[in-house]
């Protein structure tokens, strides 16, 4: 995201002084590469960033001083995003509205300086395809032993103000993790669990061996009419929540059982 969002601010910034040249014709503000990769603190995580580089030939009349360009969405200075974990839903949930979109990314980058609304259509029309092909990508050829699931819950007002995010997480026979899915459901539904599932389905997606949720009977009721043959267990975490076993430590049950929900 922060990529696309520098390559579109430059794209437009050298649009802006497209008819200015030099006495040979020459345009005065070019892309010259790109500027050595830094690392940038988020919440999730470090994440290296590789700026694109203006060449800004312009001399300002007055002062003799050369013109230079610089990023309204990530200074040069900046080694350090907001936090984004309440961002990135409001992003999924309410940002691919274009009008809603500066206001979100802005949160996200920290400013909503440079996102002109031509960089937010063409950075929304990114997205929109880049969502579209996650959502419709084969799943025949992946076989995932394992799946996790869960809603999210997220503190947005909107016009659906019981809108949640289900989130599907497979771990594939070599172990290795992946999103499996990621879609709006009204609260945590059997009939929203069993749509995400059907499409799941459909785009060749075999049943799991074993499913992992918590107590919500939405998606318990959904696996057993789209995928009978999953086996189901509790998630071990929401097992020793207090409120559901209060007899046991809380801590004492998570570090005994842990390492068992996690290697199994």
């Amino acid at each position: 995201m922060l990529a696309e969002a520098l390559q579109a601010e430059v794209d437009a910034y050298i649009a802006r002084f497209v008819a200015d040249r030099d006495e040979n014709g020459r345009r005065l503000v070019v892309r010259n590469g790109s500027h050595q990769p830094r690392e940038v603190l988020t919440s999730a995580g470090a994440v290296e960033v590789t700026a694109p580089r203006v060449n800004d030939r312009r001399v300002d009349a007055d002062t003799g001083e050369r013109a230079r360009f610089a990023s309204a969405i990530l200074p040069a200075w900046c080694r350090k995003t907001p936090k984004i974990t309440e961002v990135l839903p409001l992003l999924y949930l309410h940002g691919l509205s274009t009008g809603d979109f500066v206001p979100a990314l802005g949160q996200f980058l920290g400013s909503s300086a440079g996102l002109s609304a031509p960089v937010i259509t063409k950075l929304t029309e990114a997205w929109k395809a880049e969502q579209r092909a996650f959502a419709a990508r084969d799943l025949s050829v992946v076989d995932y032993v394992y799946l996790w699931v869960d809603g999210i819950h997220v503190n947005i007002r909107l016009e659906e103000h019981k809108l949640c995010l289900l989130v599907m997480i497979g771990v594939r026979a070599d172990g290795r993790k992946e999103l499996v899915a990621l879609a709006d459901g009204y609260r945590e539904s059997t009939e929203s669990w069993a749509d995400l599932l059907r499409d799941c389905a459909r785009r060749g997606m075999h049943a799991p061996v074993l499913a992992m949720g918590d107590g919500a009977l939405g998606f318990w009721g959904a696996l057993r009419e789209v995928f009978p043959q999953a086996r189901e267990q509790r998630c071990w975490f929401h097992y020793a929540d207090p409120r559901i076993m209060p007899r046991w430590s809380h801590q004492s049950l998570v570090a005994a059982v842990g390492g068992l929900a996690w290697s199994a």
